[in-house]
């Protein structure tokens, strides 16, 4: 038997991807103790089943990305302890990911140490929406983690929204050329016609940001920067502004979580951004609401939903 369950924190989300799936959020408690710790507890009985735990990562105004970790981890640990017969996590948004490799002497690998904890605990399977390195993430696991592309969802909204003429798909930092990449070959199909491609120079030193050289045509063109992440906002702006610099039409911005730190209303206000798409993967609850006015948002349910069935149907073969 399938059993989804979704963590307090993403339990919106959760509730929408039950939905989508056509069954009902499994029922567990989360007990907060005086001291901040926390218990953790399936309401029925797992034993034999195949577990979906939904558990978005990212920090908010009430929990932050180690408090949700750790649920996530004690969470997982206790469903296996009580027979269930794999444990998948589905993670809208993977924390620590971004430091990935070593830049400095005695550097951390975040990403790596997140994986081992998410193994020790018993976990069978992890699912990922749009992490920040692609690459890094699939080494990082020894058991099976699938990556899903925010592509899917974003580029039909994209193509609804730029209007007829050129086309140029960006990465507003060299790092990120190959997921524009990817977001162009899905967008090329939608609009019926060919897109440019460009990205721009970005160096990051002791939190600073420079550079700003832009590599590609981008006159008279609708230019769609494409990144995993917007946290301050600083390095979407900043594309942004090279590309109008470069004579873009205007900049629509397609991202995949929305974490939007101190500081991104302004990004988010700014009109060097026409538009701004973002996944649900994170409630943009820290914006004004006229900042969050000017998002569109797109629903990952859908797709979250047809991930677990499609794993529950190979599982159960």
């Amino acid at each position: 038997m399938m059993r989804l369950f979704a963590l307090q924190a993403t339990r919106d989300l959760g509730a929408r991807v039950a939905a989508e799936a056509g069954c009902e959020l499994a029922l567990h408690e989360e007990r907060d103790f005086e001291d901040g710790e926390q218990k953790l507890r399936p309401l029925l009985d797992v034993r034999g089943d195949d577990v979906y735990v939904v558990q978005g990562l990212h920090g908010d105004a009430r929990t932050s990305p180690a408090d949700k970790l750790v649920r996530l981890l004690l969470f997982a640990a206790t469903l296996r302890d009580h027979g269930a017969s794999r444990v998948t996590t589905v993670l809208p948004y993977l924390a620590y990911a971004r430091k990935d490799r070593r830049t400095q002497p005695f550097d951390p690998v975040n990403s790596r140490y997140i994986a081992q904890l998410l193994e020790a605990v018993g976990v069978g399977r992890v699912v990922v929406l749009e992490v920040h390195n692609v690459a890094a993430f699939d080494n990082a696991f020894r058991i099976p983690a699938l990556h899903l592309n925010s592509a899917a969802v974003l580029a039909p909204e994209t193509a609804s929204v730029v209007a007829d003429g050129p086309v140029i798909v960006a990465s507003p930092d060299p790092g990120g050329v190959k997921r524009a990449q990817l977001f162009r070959e899905a967008l090329v199909p939608l609009l019926g016609r060919d897109c440019g491609s460009a990205y721009i120079e970005k160096r990051r030193s002791g939190g600073v940001l420079s550079g700003s050289l832009l590599a590609g045509d981008v006159r008279d063109a609708t230019v769609v920067l494409v990144d995993d992440l917007i946290s301050t906002g600083g390095t979407l702006l900043r594309a942004a502004r090279t590309c109008l610099d470069g004579g873009a039409r205007r900049v629509v911005a397609c991202v995949a979580h929305g974490l939007f730190a101190r500081g991104a209303d302004a990004v988010v206000l700014d009109p060097a951004l026409s538009t701004i798409l973002v996944t649900d993967s994170v409630a943009p609850e820290t914006l004004s609401p006229p900042a969050r006015a000017r998002l569109r948002v797109v629903g990952i349910a859908p797709l979250l939903a047809a991930t677990i069935k499609m794993l529950h149907e190979d599982h159960s073969r």
